[in-house]
């Protein structure tokens, strides 16, 4: 018995989570891309674009299909998750930060607290009085952490 079109794109869809919540985002991929194919869901592209960013390397496709996500659900933490994520694979830490303060600040997600909790929070300026920017403040900040205190 063939199910309908949208109810298989979203058994994938399912799949594909399940994939990327055991570590897999190359058959989460297979799976949302076969999702996609079967019923096209704007709100199921911010999940392809951070398959495709972590697989193929495509970041800036993948910040795309972001934003396109959050257009359609703005109020979805998950977006926001995959956005942050995406911006971590490039190397961009201020943007992902960014990004999974906006989701937290949609609604609750264990994964974006998980990472912003594995990110760490930066330690106070060396000298207080000076702006964290200031080169006195940056290099006493890396001698006092090789010399461990800090």
């Amino acid at each position: 018995m063939k199910l309908h079109p949208k109810v298989e794109a979203a058994v994938e869809f399912e799949r594909a989570r399940e994939a990327l919540a055991s570590g897999s985002a190359l058959a989460a991929l297979v799976h949302l891309e076969k999702s996609l194919q079967l019923h096209d869901d704007p709100s199921r592209y911010s999940y392809l674009g951070y398959c495709i960013a972590k697989e193929r390397g495509l970041a800036k496709k993948g910040i795309e299909l972001c934003q396109n996500s959050l257009l359609q659900e703005p109020e979805e933490p998950a977006h926001y998750l995959n956005l942050g994520k995406i911006h971590l694979i490039s190397g961009n830490k201020e943007e992902a930060l960014k990004a999974f303060r906006e989701g937290i600040a949609k609604g609750e997600n264990n994964e974006i607290l998980m990472l912003l909790s594995r990110i760490g929070t930066r330690k106070p300026p060396v000298i207080s009085s000076l702006s964290r920017n200031n080169p006195l403040n940056r290099y006493l900040g890396m001698l006092f952490k090789r010399i461990g205190l800090r």
